[in-house]
């Protein structure tokens, strides 16, 4: 049980820093003055509609898929902004189930 815990606890680490590195999308100013404290803004879908949406979907194993679906795609060294590549009715959805 505890190498699981730390597995986790490493792993939540790891997309921490993944979203710090990517949330100040390249300006170095730090995250967008409309988005409260313990959110962070993502862009989904074709059109990359902006969503804002809390810290704590970082711990559900859902999230974390699409995180890993869009380093895959995208990587993490650019300057757009974190993009999702799903569908938008797919990221409300699952978004609405974490709730």
């Amino acid at each position: 049980m505890v190498v699981k815990k730390q597995s986790k606890l490493v792993q939540t680490q790891v997309l921490k820093q993944m979203l710090k590195r990517c949330s100040s999308s390249g300006r170095g100013k730090g995250p967008p003055v409309d988005v409260p404290k313990g959110h962070f803004v993502v862009y989904v879908g074709t059109n990359r509609s902006r969503f804002i949406v809390p810290i704590s979907y970082l711990d559900h194993p859902q999230f974390q898929g699409l995180l890993r679906q869009a380093e895959e795609e995208f990587g993490f060294h650019h300057h757009m902004g974190l993009t999702i590549p799903c569908d938008e009715t797919v990221f409300r959805s699952l978004t609405s189930a974490l709730k």
